[in-house]
């Protein structure tokens, strides 16, 4: 049994990567209740710890007043304020190693994650594909805690109940009266993204459905006016990006009866909620360990693979295999129609 009563967790990566690490907290919280924790990440972060008890929000300004060494020892130096007993590095970047250095030159315990970088080049080559699945990040994340002598299981998850929506919210979505499907078309590289002509045709098909309602999600204002338009043409579909803040869509994703998302951050907080969240797949694969969390894997939707072998090129989508341009395309909007509406069902 760990002797540590206040753990400093630093993870100051993308929003999907961070909201990851909730439902890691959630069970850290429940099975260690007298356990404080301060979680260190980016500003616009703090709404994905919202209904996490006995943590305490940390922003790190890396851009900023804590940006160079300079200001990572600064940071240091206001941590250290907090009387922190151990530090739990789950992101292992530069920036987080000095950090985590600093503290432990005072003497304060320290463990960090393993990436598995070997396993995964292993995966990811051409030649010699060692294709299997790999540890998750959960579990990796878990291993962190674990390594700092905390007992600690994250199956048999539980999840927050729904939130309560803002009248703000309902303005726009309507009070619910029918399922309600988000979709997330996006993600950071093409490679990942189901064409959006494809995509349509699902919307298409779904709109036809009176007992449904569909919520498009995404940002950034390219993305918002494509689904604009998509609101434009299809019954029942309405956009959501661009009009709420993090904290109202989190809300918004806590009251969904299922998620589509491609393997990108939507994914992953429908997966924090407990929501069924049905993922798209490309030139990445589950078998790389961030499938979103306590989700079958009959919820991932893959391409061909015996077309397109090489599947996974990469870990993050940034990595295209020559002719692997097309591989979301082996997967017809029938099956993606069909998936929804037998997980619903």
């Amino acid at each position: 049994m760990s002797q540590i009563k206040h753990l400093l967790v630093i993870r100051l990566s993308a929003m999907g990567d961070v909201a990851m690490t909730v439902p890691v907290l959630r069970a850290l919280i429940k099975q260690h209740p007298n356990l404080k924790i301060t979680i260190l990440s980016k500003p616009f972060l703090k709404p994905l710890f919202s209904d996490l008890k006995n943590v305490h929000f940390f922003a790190a300004e890396v851009t900023g007043k804590h940006k160079g060494l300079f200001g990572i020892y600064k940071l240091y130096k206001e941590l250290k304020k907090l009387q922190i007993d151990a530090v739990a590095d789950l992101h292992n970047v530069l920036r987080s190693k000095i950090l985590r250095t600093f503290f432990k030159l005072s003497f304060t315990k320290v463990a960090y994650i393993e990436k598995g970088r070997k396993e995964k080049r292993a995966l990811t080559r051409s030649k010699n594909k060692v294709f299997k699945q790999l540890k998750t990040t959960h579990e990796r994340y878990a291993d962190v805690f674990r390594n700092l002598e905390f007992n600690l299981s994250i199956l048999n998850p539980e999840f927050p109940h729904k939130k309560q929506l803002s009248q703000e919210v309902i303005d726009i979505t309507g009070l619910k009266s029918e399922k309600w499907i988000g979709i997330a078309p996006f993600a950071q590289y093409n490679s990942k993204m189901y064409p959006l002509d494809l995509m349509e045709k699902v919307l298409e098909s779904l709109s036809e459905k009176t007992h449904l309602k569909i919520l498009l999600f995404g940002g950034g204002q390219k993305e918002v006016e494509v689904l604009q338009k998509f609101e434009v043409n299809y019954k029942n579909t309405i956009n959501v990006a661009g009009k709420i803040k993090l904290d109202q869509e989190l809300t918004l994703i806590s009251n969904l009866d299922l998620m589509v998302s491609m393997d990108s951050g939507n994914a992953h907080f429908s997966a924090m909620f407990g929501i069924p969240t049905i993922t798209i797949w490309g030139i990445t694969h589950p078998f790389t360990g961030f499938a979103p969390f306590n989700q079958p894997f009959n919820n991932a939707i893959l391409p061909d693979l015996k077309k397109y072998p090489n599947i996974p090129c990469s870990i993050y989508g940034n990595k295209v295999c020559e002719g692997y341009n097309d591989v979301m395309r082996t997967i017809v909007p029938e099956t993606v129609v069909e998936k929804i509406l037998s997980c619903l069902t």
